[in-house]
């Protein structure tokens, strides 16, 4: 979630967390797609690129290869 606080406030948040990880619907595909990336971690190697996540019948999330 944005534009709910200043942008100091986020930048605050990020700096004391250990990762940031975003969630977001991609509705530019049809069907929209559910997708992650992690922006931010510390002290670990990570792929900040956006993966898609796969939705089971049974609510359970995967990720999409």
């Amino acid at each position: 979630m944005s534009d709910v606080h200043s942008k100091w406030v986020y930048k605050r948040f990020e700096g004391a967390s250990d990762g940031v990880i975003d969630f977001k619907l991609d509705e530019t595909t049809d069907p929209a797609q559910n997708v992650f990336r992690i922006r931010s971690m510390r002290n670990v190697g990570f792929d900040g690129g956006w993966h898609r996540l796969k939705i089971g019948e049974n609510f359970e999330v995967t990720l999409e290869k």
